[in-house]
């Protein structure tokens, strides 16, 4: 129970933040703008607008929501020292980190799901001949959700690994910065780099081998998980498009990635938190 104490303490908290809604916010903006270019072009195209909101809008700002909506969730109260408040009610260090990881992931969620409901209205109202597969929407929707849990998971961990605010902000920052830009979109991640050595020095590596790679992130793991969602020809050039694919590149198995950056990063976060000298 001590858990979901802290979750409706943390949630009554942190829901009306300004800085926790604004880039979800910023979210469905992207949204309507993607549906309002489709409206302006002769044949709309359903997956044309699920595309652009994977790559723009989910691997760029959903990392964001998730991240600002919980960095701070542990180390501002270590901070501001509330924490031993917390902590006296009684609530053990690890209810904190999952009340903390549930009311953040709640918070995160619902801001999502609601553009994700704004879409769907404004789908019928800008491209009303538009055809709208709701089964593959709602897939993308879950896949999105899971994705911005995993970055809610990487910020609690972080938040309760650091005992200042701005040490969990700038380890955050680098979390986006080596997990997302670096090791999916510049040309020195890890994929980039291997396959660079291989050509280098003349050695074999697999091109499953280099797409495996690039699904670690939770980036890459979420672009790659619309092969359950996207046509082929969108695929093309993201890491996916292999011939008889094995199963660690199946986008099921990308849900699984994503399912483990949620509870790995917890676990140690909360074991972190239970070591930690709180002064």
């Amino acid at each position: 129970m001590s858990v979901l104490n802290v979750l409706r303490k943390d949630f009554k908290d942190v829901r009306r933040a300004k800085l926790v809604w604004a880039p979800a916010l910023l979210y469905t903006l992207f949204m309507l703008l993607f549906f309002w270019g489709q409206s302006q072009g002769p044949e709309p195209d359903f997956y044309q607008v699920l595309w652009g909101l994977a790559g723009i809008g989910g691997a760029m700002l959903v990392p964001l929501i998730a991240l600002v909506a919980a960095y701070l969730s542990i180390a501002g109260e270590r901070e501001s020292g509330s924490i031993k408040f917390l902590l006296g009610l009684p609530n053990s260090r690890t209810d904190v980190v999952f009340g903390k990881l549930l009311s953040r992931s709640a918070v995160v969620a619902a801001g999502l799901l609601l553009s994700f409901v704004v879409g769907v209205g404004v789908a019928a109202v800008l491209v009303p001949d538009m055809p709208f597969e709701y089964g593959d929407y709602a897939t993308f929707v879950a896949v999105t959700v899971l994705y911005a849990l995993a970055y809610v998971a990487v910020a609690v961990a972080i938040s309760a690994s650091t005992s200042s605010r701005s040490r969990a902000m700038g380890s955050a920052i680098g979390f986006f910065f080596v997990f997302n830009l670096v090791w999916n979109f510049l040309p020195v991640g890890p994929a980039q780099m291997l396959e660079f050595l291989a050509n280098e020095f003349d050695f074999d590596v697999s091109q499953n081998t280099i797409n495996l790679i690039y699904s670690f992130s939770p980036t890459g793991a979420y672009m790659n998980s619309m092969k359950l969602v996207m046509p082929d020809q969108f695929m093309r050039g993201v890491g996916a498009m292999v011939t008889d694919p094995p199963f660690y590149l199946e986008g099921w198995f990308m849900v699984v990635i994503m399912a483990a950056w949620v509870m790995v990063p917890t676990v140690l976060g909360a074991w972190r938190f239970r070591r930690a000298e709180l002064g």
